[in-house]
């Protein structure tokens, strides 16, 4: 019987695993704005020094929780600089987002019945744990995605280009080998959007990510935020993390050009290693370009928009409801430390 429930346990936590895979396109990459993530059965809400996620339970009600935040900047003076505030932002933003996946996984795991709720160490209504998402299973699901990442996005584009390389000798040249290299990734990450996007857990998550652009709009437009405004707006924003993760595709192709090793072995080790440089510069070209918000930034946001169309749905009024919750939760936040996000 125990061993019954554990197997079950490790299915649903395994299925999570995708979730966990597509943190970095559901993911606002922008810090200083009003952003958030999609996560199961709810959404994340962050501004510059706080953040709220509010899920909705299979009950019908909503719990959230909420915390202060510190910029990684203001934590430790050399996060910034240019390249490494880069850094500091996204792991930042991928701790935080994995946070807020776990406080989700835990209340979709939930029974419905039980006590009442219980009251958070922030003061929000939270419903009672009796069940927590394991350290053990949370290090397997990210695990699994790291091995995936490793093995999906580096070692099979090289391999296959090194395939072809054999077979054409136009593939011998740098330019042309990075290219090939670089479509293929590209290819496969469009493969794998295509796929996931049709479980129905996933979509569900899509859903509540076109509920959160959705709301970001509506607050951005400075009116007030509620369902029939964010209905009106757009599910699709250029802030989105989509953009960001074509953009570091890009930026790759460049960089491993300039790679010295000839092995396969050689290529796959330059490739994990260049990896922190191509994040932090992919983000100082993102960073720059919405400051200019000229042709360079709607030629970045472009293709993040277009994938948009895989990785948001339209949204019902009750996650349009749970997403402007975790909202209006983290703009108190913000406010009772005397900030106020900027308005794009």
């Amino acid at each position: 019987m125990m061993m019954g429930w554990q197997a079950a346990q490790l299915g649903r936590s395994l299925r999570h695993a995708a979730r966990f895979l597509l943190l970095p396109y559901l993911e606002a990459s922008e810090q200083a704005l009003m952003g958030g993530q999609a996560v199961i059965e709810g959404v994340m809400m962050r501004s510059p020094h706080s953040f709220a996620v509010a899920v909705r339970r299979p009950s019908g009600s909503i719990v959230v929780t909420q915390d202060f935040l510190e910029r990684p900047s203001e934590k430790y003076g050399w996060l910034k600089y240019p390249v490494l505030r880069g850094l500091g932002v996204l792991g930042q933003a991928l701790t935080l987002g994995i946070r807020a996946l776990r406080f989700s996984a835990q209340q979709a795991m939930e029974d419905e019945g039980g006590a009442g709720p219980a009251a958070s160490r922030t003061g929000e209504k939270t419903a009672p744990k009796k069940f927590e998402l394991s350290n053990w299973l949370l290090a397997l699901n990210l695990s699994l995605s790291l091995g995936f990442f490793v093995f999906f996005y580096k070692f099979v584009p090289l391999y296959l280009a090194t395939l072809l390389k054999r077979h054409y000798p136009a593939a011998e040249n740098l330019v042309v080998f990075n290219l090939v290299d670089g479509v293929i990734r590209m290819l496969l990450f469009l493969a794998f959007l295509m796929a996931v996007a049709r479980l129905r857990d996933i979509q569900r998550v899509f859903e509540y990510h076109g509920a959160e652009h959705k709301v970001v709009w509506s607050f951005e437009k400075g009116g007030p935020v509620d369902v029939p405004s964010a209905r009106a707006c757009s599910r699709f924003h250029p802030r989105c993390g989509t953009s960001f993760l074509l953009v570091v595709m890009a930026i790759a192709m460049v960089f491993y050009m300039f790679l010295p090793f000839q092995s396969f072995a050689g290529k796959l080790v330059g490739r994990l290693l260049l990896l922190p440089l191509i994040a932090g510069v992919s983000y100082e070209f993102i960073r720059y370009a919405a400051k200019s918000r000229g042709k360079l930034w709607r030629w970045a946001s472009q293709p993040g928009l277009w994938l948009q169309r895989v990785t948001t749905r339209e949204p019902d009024d009750g996650q349009l409801e749970t997403a402007i919750r975790a909202l209006e939760t983290a703009l108190e936040l913000e406010r009772a430390r005397g900030g106020e996000p900027v308005v794009a």
